[in-house]
């Protein structure tokens, strides 16, 4: 080997090598029992070693021919791996560490190239690969302006990629264009005006922060792992990340803060190395420095986030999660999906009705004959008969109705012998009683959403907006606005402020209530410490104060969420505390009218 040949080929091995090590690691799941650590500590430590060793030679390679894209797709490499330990961690400081790298690529523009190589279709998929995954990234850490920018800048390059290369099929590129396109319209007539994730300057609420501190349950549940996955024909989705599953990733992480959220800016030296500004300058490790972590926020929740999964692999992923469980933990598990084979999301199909209270819910009558047909009796009046656990269940499947699609109430029950935090979001939820009594270890808390959802009037509604009930538990003002038909502009930024200011005043009063409570469960007892969970059930009580209030009494069993076992009475949905907290929102939004209260 002559002298000359030894950078290009030391180049070529180290990239072999890291690929290799790469490629054990891709198709890792985000949860399970055996430790991948030092698989990952292995494919970090080759990476590093490569992107050092580019950054050295980076003259001699380029002479001996390195394209600008092969170093882009090292980049990408090293972004994809980040990501791939956010998933695996919930850690924020890798999932910061991925959106890095790609941002550093896309400045430097690696894939755009020169000479023959925009011609290369090879090099356009992985282009179309890296902005697909920026995309994810950005959305993930709500970077909206990024995020709208890489939006353009893919689909043009899906265009130009579809004229150039007519001899090739861009279908599954242009669907990824219009997923994102549709994730980004769902939320478009609202201001987010504050992010879904914990933040601690707006979820803290000082006037109960010593009651919080001083409660003690006779357990106290540190929440450490969820599952999340959601099951819908035509939901919005953008690659494995469902509209409800999104938002529920998003309400059960801490808001990123401290120095590492607000990174300075990548800068590039001439010859396209990065300079010691980031995270993206060749230290590629899994133990960061100090600095990437806020030492005043406990960690996130690890997720494992199913799309689409079949019935056995679901129950084996929550069998893998609660084998693992430490005995001081619950676990999360939100499951949305439909009742039978076939059906939407409910929340996506329209909804009738008026303006006024005599005729807003003139559908809802008919409906509830309907629907109480479909759920066995024994599930409506509380009776419990053995049969019950597998009568109704929530429908898993791509085609078809048979069992193996179908997820009973009963299948649920093993893992009750670990404390469990059950959500089910479905038209059949209300099945999921049965489970209260049947468990075989502690109590699960639960809670069940509406058998369906209420709008003011179908032409406020956004067609596969999600669910309702989802999005009350993520973005509660949000929600409200969306069912009353709301839609903010620059001019109602005051407005929702104060509206957002009289729900954190009411769920810090609620607070306290909960803390000086006598009467709660230690299902709700043990897990109130937790901030994130604590939230979710201020939530939960919000909501339900609020379809209250709306829908009409006679309808109730259809319109209500329920949660088992039952909250202490003074936050029952008509008590004083919660009912004036509602009534001052409501009259401050002007939209009072819509609710009857004076029926209480």
């Amino acid at each position: 080997m002559s002298d000359n040949d030894v950078v290009p080929r030391t180049f070529r091995a180290l990239v072999e090598s890291a690929d290799q090590k790469f490629a054990r690691v891709r198709d890792v799941p985000a949860y399970g029992s055996v430790n991948q650590n030092h698989y990952f500590q292995k494919v970090f430590k080759a990476y590093t070693r490569l992107w050092k060793y580019q950054q050295e030679n980076r003259a001699k390679l380029v002479e001996f021919g390195l394209k600008r894209w092969e170093i882009g797709e090292i980049a990408s490499r090293i972004g994809q791996l980040y990501f791939s330990q956010y998933m695996r961690t919930s850690e924020a400081r890798f999932l910061v560490e991925a959106y890095v790298f790609y941002e550093a690529i896309l400045s430097r523009k690696y894939f755009e190239g020169s000479g023959s190589s925009p011609k290369d279709l090879g090099v356009r998929f992985k282009e179309l690969r890296f902005y697909a995954r920026f995309l994810l990234v950005s959305l993930i850490l709500n970077r909206m302006e990024m995020v709208k920018y890489l939006m353009e800048r893919f689909m043009t390059l899906v265009e130009d990629c579809n004229s150039t290369f007519r001899e090739t099929n861009f279908k599954e590129w242009r669907k990824v264009v219009q997923e994102i396109v549709c994730f980004m319209k769902v939320d478009k007539g609202f201001m987010n005006v504050r992010p879904f994730r914990y933040c601690p300057t707006i979820d803290t609420h000082r006037a109960s922060i010593g009651y919080v501190a001083r409660f003690h349950a006779k357990k106290v549940l540190k929440f450490r792992d969820a599952l999340l996955t959601s099951f819908h024909r035509n939901e919005v989705k953008f690659a494995e990340f469902t509209l409800d599953t999104y938002r529920m990733l998003q309400c059960l992480e801490w808001e990123p803060s401290g120095s590492f959220y607000r990174k300075p800016i990548v800068k590039p030296k001439e010859n396209g190395d990065l300079l010691e500004h980031s995270g993206a300058s060749g230290l590629i490790n899994m133990n960061l420095a100090m600095d990437m972590t806020d030492p005043t926020l406990p960690p996130n929740p690890r997720k494992a986030i199913l799309y689409h999964p079949s019935v056995t692999h679901l129950i084996a992923v929550m069998a893998t999660i609660c084998e693992e469980l430490p005995a001081d933990s619950v676990m999360l598990i939100y499951l949305s999906a439909s009742g039978k084979a076939g059906y939407s999301n409910v929340s996506q199909r329209e909804h009738s009705g008026g303006s006024s209270k005599s005729s807003k819910f003139k559908v809802f009558s008919q409906f509830s004959k309907e629907h109480n047909s479909a759920i066995p009796e024994s599930h409506i009046n509380g009776n419990r008969e053995p049969s019950c656990y597998y009568d109704t269940c929530l429908w898993f499947g791509s085609k078809g109705n048979g069992g193996s699609n179908n997820l009973y109430p009963g299948d649920i029950i093993p893992f009750t012998r670990k404390p469990l935090f059950l959500i089910i979001d479905s038209d059949v939820s209300h099945a999921f009683k049965v489970l209260n009594g049947a468990e075989r270890g502690e109590t699960a808390a639960l809670f069940l959403s509406p058998l369906r959802p209420a709008y003011k009037n179908s032409s406020s509604v956004i067609t596969h907006n999600g669910s309702q009930f989802t999005f009350f538990l993520t973005a509660p003002l949000l929600a409200l606005c969306q069912m009353l038909g709301l839609f903010s502009s620059e001019g109602d930024t005051d407005i929702y402020k104060e509206a957002e200011n009289i729900l954190s005043n009411a769920f810090s009063e609620w607070e306290v209530i909960l803390c000086k409570s006598a009467s709660m469960d230690l299902a709700w007892a043990q897990i109130l410490k937790d901030p994130i969970l604590r939230r979710l059930i201020l939530r939960f009580i919000f909501c339900r104060s609020v379809l209250s209030f709306f829908c009409p009494l006679e309808e109730s069993e259809q319109y209500l969420p329920v949660c088992l076992p039952h909250l202490p009475t003074a936050m029952a949905p008509k008590s004083e505390a919660v009912r004036s907290a509602v009534v001052r929102l409501t009259r401050h939004l002007k939209v009072a009218d819509f609710f009857h209260f004076d029926d209480t």
